[in-house]
């Protein structure tokens, strides 16, 4: 008893010693109208001065600009506290011709934004809601639809995205930092990117709800570049544009946040996540500068998207050792210009920058080591393996994967193309091409063991054969259970063209058609 009664007096010091500063005592007025940016910039240096501690954030609506977080501080946001951002572009701090959003933070260590409260970055005064932007990348031209690609008849806007004005960047960048935690919070109406951890190491972000205007473009959820032993679990994230990323950007256009740091991204975990995008669920790689490796994704549910896991090498950084686990994977054809058509899962390695000799850029990256397990999907397009004669996967798995292939209402517009933007060649940007279960080139070492694959509602011829495969070495197919497209007659469960070395385990009722393939 008495030992009880020691730990329970020692446990009530430690408490009793925790420092708090109340925002209100240095001067922040949660009325919705004051701009509190240097009495909450007050208090938290005043917490840091003084050893740090909790910075708190009481009911009421805190109207701010730009602040800066620093080491051993916890912001803590109490239920009916809302951190609400200016609709003032100049009350945000300026750089680089841009400005940053609601909390930049660097060099710093042992940081956490916690609470039940709301960190509101006040989007919707940053967009022309009226009015849709329009497709870029590379242009219609290339599309089964031409200039009908993604066409809106009722003149509406449809699925947007809807056109930005000047806004500020990133809600929450953490640059360079360790010991990082966001838990539990409610973050909403990014202006763009919301959260960003450049260049850190040991990140949790826990339990936090995070909702932007999902007609909003690159109101990106969670960004993780170069970044290190960092975990993202059971949060609901729901977005206008990638709801979680993970790359090796050393820098990015003319985004903050970046040092033009190089080392690997890597031993990444998202776990038990609720997820929605109008672009990818979850993105891995782009125009990366450093490699990404060790990825674990599992426990998750992806539904109401364009893309559900899409993983994109463009640049030298090479994509390694990526596990996706008990996923449920739900994606759907969009109007207006999103990028992503429909895929539950996208891999495509194709060059994003020109070659230049003798530098960096004239590499081009790999990925490799790939396994998706017990993975449903539910989805208006196929999926995608798209290696290239630069760049060739490598060991890619597909086990105990079924995949509901429906019909779609936007087929007339949007059905028949691949989505490869972001690429080099103008050509490859949008294109129409028809559509197996499951589409592979340019890669070695490819499995698909127990894939089920089901035809639901199918009308467009343009939706062929079961599983198609194209120059390849090494491909084994074992146990697959579906057809080819039930609408096209010529059309067969499997097709492999111009590879070596074909392992197929299939039964009797399967057809599998080979041309120019070697054993």
């Amino acid at each position: 008893m008495k030992k009880i009664i020691i730990l329970l007096f020692i446990s009530f010091a430690f408490s009793t010693n925790a420092q708090t500063f109340d925002i209100t005592k240095y001067g922040a007025i949660g009325d919705a109208k004051t701009i509190n940016t240097k009495a909450i910039q007050n208090t938290i240096d005043t917490c840091f001065k003084n050893g740090g501690g909790t910075v708190y954030v009481p009911a009421g609506i805190f109207m701010m600009g730009t602040v800066n977080l620093k080491s051993n501080v916890n912001l803590h946001l109490e239920s009916g506290a809302i951190l609400r951002g200016s609709a003032d572009i100049n009350d945000y701090l300026p750089v680089s011709g841009v400005h940053y959003g609601m909390f930049f933070t660097e060099n710093s260590e042992n940081i956490t934004i916690s609470g039940s409260g709301n960190i509101d970055a006040n989007g919707g005064v940053f967009f022309d809601a009226t009015k849709a932007k329009k497709i870029e990348w590379g242009g219609v031209t290339g599309t089964r639809q031409k200039e009908n690609f993604r066409k809106v008849v009722d003149g509406s806007i449809g699925d947007g995205p809807i056109v930005p004005k000047e806004r500020p960047y990133q809600t929450i960048i953490f640059s360079n930092c360790k010991r990082v935690t966001i838990k539990d919070v409610f973050i909403t109406q990014s202006t763009f990117w919301t959260i960003l951890i450049a260049d850190c190491d040991s990140v949790l972000i826990d339990g936090i709800r995070l909702w932007t205007n999902m007609l909003a473009p690159n109101a990106d959820g969670i960004d993780i570049t170069s970044g290190k032993n960092i975990t993202i679990s059971n949060c609901d994230v729901r977005t206008g544009d990638d709801a979680i990323i993970v790359v090796g950007y050393a820098s990015h256009f003319e985004v903050p946040g970046f040092k033009d740091l190089r080392h690997s991204s890597e031993n990444i975990n998202i776990i038990n996540c609720n997820l929605q995008s109008a672009s990818s669920a979850i993105r891995i790689g782009y125009f990366d500068h450093n490699s990404v490796r060790n990825i674990n994704i599992s426990n998750c549910n992806i539904t109401n998207s364009t893309r559900g896991i899409g993983i994109f090498l463009r640049d030298q950084g090479s994509l390694e050792n990526i596990n996706v686990s008990n996923v449920n994977i739900e994606t759907k054809l969009r109007t207006g210009d999103w990028w992503g058509n429909g895929e539950p899962i996208h891999i495509s390695a194709v060059r994003g920058k020109v070659k230049v000799a003798g530098t960096e850029t004239e590499k081009l990256g790999i990925i490799k080591n790939v396994t998706f397990s017990n993975v449903n999907c539910k989805a208006e397009n196929g999926i995608l393996v798209y290696g290239s004669e630069e760049s060739r996967l490598q060991n890619i798995n597909f086990k105990n994967v079924t995949f509901d292939f429906v019909d779609s209402k936007l087929n007339d517009v949007a059905g028949g193309n691949i989505d490869l933007r972001g690429c080099l060649d103008e050509k490859q940007q949008l294109f129409q091409r028809d559509i197996p279960g499951i589409y592979g080139q340019y890669v070695d070492n490819l499995t698909i063991e127990d894939f089920k694959l089901t035809w639901t509602g199918t009308r467009m011829p343009y939706f062929t054969n079961g599983i198609e495969i194209n120059n390849f070495n090494d491909v084994r197919i074992a146990n697959f259970k579906g057809s080819a497209s039930p609408i096209n007659k010529m059309a067969v469960p499997v097709l492999l063209e111009n590879g070596t070395n074909a392992d197929l385990v299939l039964d009797k009722k399967i057809i599998a058609k080979k041309i120019n393939v070697k054993n």
